[in-house]
């Protein structure tokens, strides 16, 4: 859910999460979820993810993937984000990793609500 507090936080702003799918796909574009400013305690989202990549592995051991984008989150926007694969590649993957590299200024923990992967199935 998008309650405030019920996220998968990690400590800092730099931080990844790899998630294998239930098939291999042709990526099309990624989701990312915070929760809106109005819902916040404080009123801001400084936790939210801002800079980050996503990446398709051939395996979960695989150190360098191959670049689906670069993105940023934008916190004063909608709080689900919809982003285009950027890169555009003829490969399947069942194996995708999200990539936070920073954060909009939270200086202990960056939240993540929700992470989705669309695409068409191999």
């Amino acid at each position: 859910d998008i309650y405030p507090g019920n996220c998968w936080a990690f400590k800092g702003s730099l931080g990844y999460l790899v998630v294998r799918l239930s098939m291999k796909i042709y990526p099309t574009s990624f989701a990312v979820e915070h929760i809106p400013k109005t819902l916040s305690p404080t009123g801001n989202i400084s936790s939210a993810p801002r800079n980050f990549s996503v990446y398709g592995l051939d395996d979960e051991y695989q150190k360098e993937g191959t670049l689906l984008g670069q993105y940023v989150y934008d916190q004063g926007g909608e709080a689900l984000q919809i982003f285009p694969v950027m890169e555009k590649t003829e490969r399947a993957f069942q194996i995708v990793e999200l990539k936070i590299s920073s954060n909009w200024g939270h200086a202990e923990y960056t939240c993540l609500y929700r992470f989705r992967v669309h695409g068409k199935p191999a």
